[in-house]
This record gives structure tokens, sequence and C-alpha cells, in this order.
């Protein structure tokens, strides 16, 4: 099954007193690179979530968010440091005597100040929490992945139109290669004939300089791994593991039989048929970037 790097889930779920929101996105990347963000005091989920994640993701620069809300109001317990609060106090008031202004010191003026506050949270139970936090990873996981099996299958299709137009292409100039050599043979029969000005040529001159053509122009090997590339791509496609590297180093050696080709024909058909190929290997490749 082909998978895309690039894909999105989210999911909002409420487990016990916690409320949670758990978002994932990933983009193209050479490996797998995993970020989170994550609300104060919950950052020990980072690395668990990271390992965990990279169970079903191979490649792709993966970023994710979680919120976690506690709804139980035992969960938290707010102690006023009044040592700290009468110091900020006294310090308005000879503010206001000094300076002469106004005095309008409030109970919501001293709440902005919040060093003046001391919060206790209970020790977090830190498994429990990201027990929860799974949940919500694993329906946000789901939906990324079902993003990215889409996006692979249309990857694989089209890969796939495109690798049978190549072989088609390929089947066009195996069978124009051979008729390229007949046409050199007369050409070189009717230029020796105009030479020398006579039908007495040298049959035996004209095999001889037609096989040393053939052999240089000869492109059957090249063929025959091209399309054997094209079988081991295929097979690779139908695979259930991440082939994304394996893909771009075939394509590598798809263009480079490409370019043997290309350096070997002397026929202008057939030029113009092997920069067709490289131009739908170069569209594959661009397409490979995309696989995990």
């Amino acid at each position: 099954m082909v998978m895309s790097m690039t894909g999105f889930g989210r999911a909002e779920i409420s487990v016990g007193t916690r409320d949670i929101i758990v978002e994932i996105k990933s983009v193209n990347h050479r490996y797998y690179e995993f970020s989170c963000r994550t609300g104060r005091g919950y950052s020990f989920l980072e690395d668990k979530l990271k390992k965990y994640v990279g169970e079903k993701v191979s490649r792709g620069k993966v970023d994710m968010y979680v919120s976690v809300t506690e709804n139980d109001d035992t969960a938290v317990e707010v102690e006023l440091n009044r040592p700290l609060a009468k110091g900020y106090i006294d310090a308005m008031h000879t503010l206001a005597k000094d300076y002469g202004v106004r005095e309008d010191i409030s109970v919501s003026v001293l709440a902005r100040i919040s060093d003046i506050f001391q919060i206790h949270r209970p020790p977090t139970d830190e498994e429990a929490v990201f027990n929860d936090v799974k949940v919500a990873v694993d329906e946000a996981l789901s939906h990324f992945l079902e993003m990215r099996r889409a996006e692979g299958d249309r990857l694989r299709a089209d890969i796939l139109s495109r690798a049978e137009h190549i072989i088609s292409i390929v089947g066009e100039i195996e069978e124009r290669s051979p008729i390229t050599v007949q046409e050199y043979r007369e050409r070189l029969y009717a230029k020796l004939k105009d030479v020398l000005q006579s039908n007495n040529i040298d049959e035996q001159r004209i095999l001889t300089e037609a096989a040393i053509f053939a052999d240089k122009v000869a492109v059957d090997e090249e063929t025959v791994r091209l399309r054997s590339h094209f079988d081991q791509m295929k097979s690779f496609l139908d695979s259930d593991q991440p082939i994304g590297r394996k893909l771009d180093f075939i394509v590598q050696e798809m263009n480079r039989e490409a370019n043997t080709i290309g350096s070997k024909v002397t026929d202008s058909k057939l030029a113009h048929k092997v920069v067709e190929i490289k131009g739908e290997i170069e569209k594959i490749r661009e397409q490979v970037q995309n696989i995990e």
C-alpha cells in the first residue's frame, strides 16, 4: 500500500475529567522528524508521542499539537503569597502618595500580578495522562493515515500510468532501432555508389560498416534493464512496506538507462522518443518524492 508523506488529522474528545484536542499534520522529509507542542506541565508527553507515532509513520516531517484541559475542581489549589501581596500594596500606596496619583488599588488590579499567587497541583500521573491522550491521538492518527493512504493511491495510479506510457515508448524504440541500421546500410550503399560511380560495390565492406554501426547504436541491453526497473517498481508499489527510498533509487537507475539510450541513438525520431521518456521519468521522480 502506497502512503503519501502529506496528511492531516484532528480529534477532540473527553476522557474522564480531561478534555483533549490533538492535531497532527505532516509534509515531505527525507527521514522521520517529529515535533510536538503541548500545554504547560505536559512536556513529558513529547518523547512518548514521538515514539508512539514513529511506530506508524516512517518518513515525513510530523507536527503535533496536544491540548489537555483538566475539569477536576480539586485538581489545582491557588494560594495567596501574602508577604508578596502586602509588598505590592505598600509599594502602590507609596507610589500614590509620593507622586500624587489617584490610588485605585483593587482585587482585579492585583490579580494581574501573577507571581503573588502560588499554584499547587497534585502529582501528575503521567502514565494515566498519556493513556488518555493516546485515545485522542489514535483517532487523529486514523484520519491522518487515511488521508495519507488516499493520496498514496492517487500517486500510485499516476506513477503506473506514466510507467505504462514509458514502456509503450520503449517498445517503439525497440521496433525502430533495427530499422535505423537498415536505413544506415542503404545510405552507405548509395553514398559509395555515388562516389565510385559504379555498381561494383564491396558488399562485405557494407556489411562490416553496418555491423559496426549496429553495435554502436544497439540499445537492447538498456531497454531490457529499463523494463526490469519498471517491473521492480511495480512490485514495490504493491508492497505494504515504506518504499519511498527504494523508488527514489530505481528512478535514478531508470534515468541513467534513458541517458545511455539517448547517447547512442542517432535517429531524430528515436531522439524525440528518448526526450519523452526522460520527461515522464522526471514526473515520476517528482511523485516519488511524496511517497513514504
